[in-house]
């Protein structure tokens, strides 16, 4: 499992000319999922996000966690995070899991997250083409991956 963790000011999905989810401070997350993924990799990625320490303290430095500072958290499925482009200039999907593997993954990703967390947790919509608006704060961008552990 890979995620892509922002730190924004705002964030909102929006499918279809509607907006169907929205956040004001706190934790973008694209999520995608290979097929050796499960209910360890989903505990341990939930796990770090919630206690990941990336709001700033009182002297501005990156000391609080999601967690600790009541940040929104939005998760979008993202399956190109498992692109290679290691051959050719065309992207291979080959790492990411199926459709509807990934689809069932990423719905108990989300629960999993949920139960770490004391506020609702947002959601894209798996599969559909979504456009996805953000305001980076700081920038602050993390790239996490459960089987390497960083």
């Amino acid at each position: 499992m890979r995620v892509i963790i922002q730190r924004v000011s705002r964030a909102d999905v929006t499918v279809s000319q509607n907006k169907i989810a929205e956040i004001g401070k706190g934790l973008l997350i694209l999520a995608g999922f290979e097929e050796a993924d499960d209910e360890q990799d989903f505990e341990w990625m939930a796990s770090k996000i919630v206690k990941l320490r990336i709001f700033p303290d009182e002297n501005g430095v990156m000391n609080i966690s999601a967690e600790d500072s009541k940040a929104e958290i939005l998760v979008v499925s993202q399956f190109t995070l498992h692109a290679s482009t290691k051959k050719g200039n065309r992207p291979s999907y080959i790492r990411s899991s199926p459709p509807e593997l990934a689809k069932t993954q990423y719905e108990n990703f989300v629960k999993v997250l949920q139960n770490k967390y004391i506020s609702p947790i947002q959601c894209g919509e798996f599969g559909a083409d979504m456009k996805v608006e953000l305001i980076n704060d700081g920038p602050v961008t993390i790239w996490i991956d459960s089987k390497n552990k960083e």
